[in-house]
């Protein structure tokens, strides 16, 4: 009997493992297929990572590291993160609130003492979320051209932005902000008595065994340092040169692809967060009117096709990244690019949806009357010059998004949409007596897009 009982507890183990090499077999096969038809081993490419439960079952890299020197691209290689870092802020930021060094409603003029109020608190959270009003620097157009070349000290660039009004209520709206983390970095340096950067190689890196990133900056050597690239039209050329001292605490961490997951790994076995305050940063922020966002502390909370992610996303003169987590599936996914015009979304949807087994994106379709409604030009409110044109072809809805690329709407219900291949942007017509009169978007912020004709 006993004999039998081995017998059989083998032969679910045999099963099981047979099974689960046949499932990652299968995952190698289609995530090759689709990434070497990406990208050409002469063109700027990427490194991609897919773990299960925290082990990997995919790492590979395609593509080039250096186009002048045709070195070709390494699973183990160095980019750019850009707002990747973010999350290495934010739980900086949550570290000194668990030491009780700060709280997460304390002002920002309690640590940055001369930053105009404007009459209105703004509150650590609120530079966490993305709810605070405070313009984004790296969307104003500051007099002095090729200022993203100069070097500055973290209080100098503060200077540079903190005078602008606020462009709503702290805590009443949600607009993506670089200043916010900038800040956030600065706040760590005044509580720490370290540099920004020494206090995430102390208190994060080092502790983690994150051996292979990096701040740059003084003209130091990284090794395994991938260069990065842009797309002008069809032809590639090198990245325009950003002074290390521009992104910061918002986007100056370089990293791979191997410690992004143990990164990962160390946050979900809460050795540098508390369980607790680790959910707080993945639980999607409420605005003051009970709304709720679809951002926590550092990191997105999406939802695509009734899917749960955790993930950040970011892009910079040279590269565009992307970190996803699906916690109910337990997979990360770690992808990271050296073009800055690489089309990050929809690769990493493409792999998402090969790992995971099921489409992320579905759709209603809409008969003609619906969709010669919704055809039209759409002016942005606050900018005249931008517009999206709604253009109809056969029975289907595109969107031309005037200085980008056309695509396809995919209908959720019969007034709201996403664009096909864009996971992070959700969009709704509106209609007022019966005549379609604007588009409402959310992607980083809420935009209204008014129909002209």
């Amino acid at each position: 009997m006993e004999m039998y009982k081995n017998l059989v507890l083998f032969l679910i183990s045999f099963l099981s493992a047979a099974f689960s090499y046949g499932q990652d077999n299968r995952i190698e096969q289609q995530l090759d297929n689709l990434l070497s038809k990406e990208f050409q081993s002469t063109e700027p490419g990427c490194a991609i990572l897919v773990a299960k439960d925290g082990q990997t079952i995919y790492k590979k890299a395609f593509g080039s590291a250096d186009l002048e020197l045709n070195v070709a691209m390494a699973p183990g290689m160095v980019f750019n993160l850009a707002s990747v870092t973010k999350q290495f802020t934010a739980v900086s930021i949550l570290q000194l609130v668990e030491q009780g060094k700060i709280s997460l409603q304390d002002s920002l003029q309690k640590f940055v003492t001369d930053f105009p109020s404007k009459g209105r608190t703004i509150t650590i959270e609120n530079l966490l979320t993305h709810t605070s009003g405070i313009r984004d620097y790296m969307q104003i157009d500051y007099p002095n051209p090729f200022m993203e070349r100069w070097d500055f000290k973290p209080r100098q660039l503060i200077d540079s932005f903190k005078n602008y009004p606020l462009t709503f209520e702290p805590g009443t709206k949600y607009s993506y902000s670089n200043s916010g983390y900038y800040l956030l970095g600065y706040i760590i340096e005044k509580v720490s008595g370290k540099s920004y950067q020494q206090y995430v190689r102390d208190n994060l890196l080092t502790p983690l065994g994150l051996s292979h990133s990096y701040f740059d900056g003084g003209g130091i050597i990284i090794p395994n340092r991938v260069k990065g690239y842009r797309k002008d039209e069809a032809v590639f050329k090198n990245a325009d040169y950003w002074s290390p001292t521009i992104a910061y605490a918002a986007g100056g961490l370089l990293s791979n692809t191997e410690d992004l997951l143990k990164w990962f790994n160390g946050l979900l076995s809460y050795k540098i967060l508390k369980k607790e305050t680790l959910e707080k940063a993945f639980t999607p922020f409420t605005l003051k009117d009970g709304s709720v966002i679809s951002y926590g502390y550092g990191w997105s909370i999406m939802t695509l096709g009734n899917i749960k992610s955790i993930e950040h996303a970011g892009n910079m003169s040279g590269f565009t990244t992307n970190e996803i987590y699906y916690p109910q599936q337990g997979v990360f996914i770690a992808a990271l690019f050296n073009c800055e015009n690489a089309a990050k979304d929809r690769i990493s949807e493409k792999i998402s949806e090969i790992v995971l087994g099921q489409p992320l994106q579905t759709q209603i379709k809409l008969n003609d009357e619906f969709l010669d409604l919704y055809a039209g030009t759409y002016t942005l409110t606050t900018d005249q010059k931008r517009t999206i044109t709604v253009i109809k072809k056969s029975n289907s809805l595109f969107a031309q998004v005037s200085g980008q690329a056309t695509f396809e709407i995919l209908f959720k219900t019969p007034t709201t949409f996403q664009l096909k291949d864009i996971s992070d942007m959700t969009g709704e017509f509106v209609s007022e007596a019966g005549r379609v009169t604007k588009i409402v978007v959310n992607q980083n912020g809420t935009f209204e897009w008014k129909k002209s004709r």
